[in-house]
């Protein structure tokens, strides 16, 4: 019996409480698992797991073998990263979350050059807005924008996104050019709406320590970065986006910024993680280059 795998194995059936949504994550057939667990408890004598149609639950001897394991995991990982020189050459899997914006507009156009450098990682992307439970779902890091409201994970800032209000030229020659925010009366908005509670019909705007939003009419409303991108360029109307996602358009002429001594605040980009006593290479390297992408 590989003890080793068992326990890994142990870890993410006691984090999901399902020995099928454990499978799922760690990509291993629901018998593997099964297998492997029953194999654990017979080479222990101690039964780890309560077993039931809905879910698994630890038995007192499990909770207690479960914080074992996961620092005997640790010090396995670390030692081997310290003897394979892997800060220099990290390797294995990781599996981030992110916004599309980032992945369609940041991530995506450079992800050779990460490559390039890091040939050994295997990313598994996931693209999505919402909250995700990083154990539940076995993710590794997520990168967020905005303030944060977990304060179970490890925040670590990755920069600043610059935002701007932006539309295309065909807009403007219809609508004209806004000077002022109390101009935009006799214009239209590309709505955006997420699970963040901000009111879709509002465009943000910051002067100094002046901050302040403006109502504004709009057609249509959105919840995917790529697709409010395409709608501004289509002359829907007046979008705010980051600097960093819209830079080729804005230097091709296909959008303009507008109201630029009325931008809106800055938003912050932040790496979430589980706490942890050793940060996997993998995760600290692919911050370190996705921070530098957005400098």
């Amino acid at each position: 019996m590989d003890r080793i795998q068992g326990m890994q194995i142990f870890i993410r059936v006691a984090e999901t409480g399902s020995f099928v949504r454990a499978a799922e994550t760690l990509s291993l057939p629901a018998s593997t698992v099964t297998t492997s667990i029953k194999n654990l408890e017979r080479y222990l004598q101690v039964r780890l797991l309560n077993r039931t149609t809905r879910r698994v639950s630890l038995t007192p001897e499990g909770l207690q073998y479960l914080g074992q394991c996961r620092e005997i995991l640790a010090l396995i990982e670390h030692t081997e990263a310290s003897l394979a020189d892997s800060n220099r050459h990290p390797r294995g899997r990781l599996r981030v979350d992110m916004p599309a914006g980032i992945a369609h507009f940041i991530v995506m156009p450079n992800l050779k050059a990460f490559y390039s450098r890091y040939p050994d990682i295997y990313l598994m992307i996931g693209v999505s807005d919402r909250q995700v439970d990083l154990v539940q779902e076995g993710v590794d890091c997520v990168i967020r924008t905005g303030e944060l409201t977990d304060s179970t994970l490890v925040a670590r800032p990755l920069g600043r996104f610059r935002w701007l209000t932006c539309a295309s030229p065909d807009y403007l020659r219809i609508f004209g050019v806004p000077d002022t925010p109390e101009a935009l009366s006799q214009h239209r908005a590309i709505h955006y709406f997420s699970g963040s509670g901000r009111r879709t019909n509002e465009l943000r705007f910051a002067r100094g320590s002046e901050a302040f939003s403006v109502p504004i009419k709009g057609d249509v409303a959105v919840n995917e970065t790529g697709l409010y991108i395409r709608l501004c360029l289509e002359g829907f109307g007046l979008a705010q986006l980051a600097e960093n996602v819209i830079l080729e358009n804005l230097q091709q002429g296909k959008l303009v910024e507008v109201l630029a001594d009325w931008r809106p605040p800055s938003v912050p980009v932040t790496m979430l993680y589980p706490h942890q006593r050793y940060l996997s290479p993998a995760v600290r390297v692919f911050a370190d280059w996705v921070a530098g992408l957005l400098i």
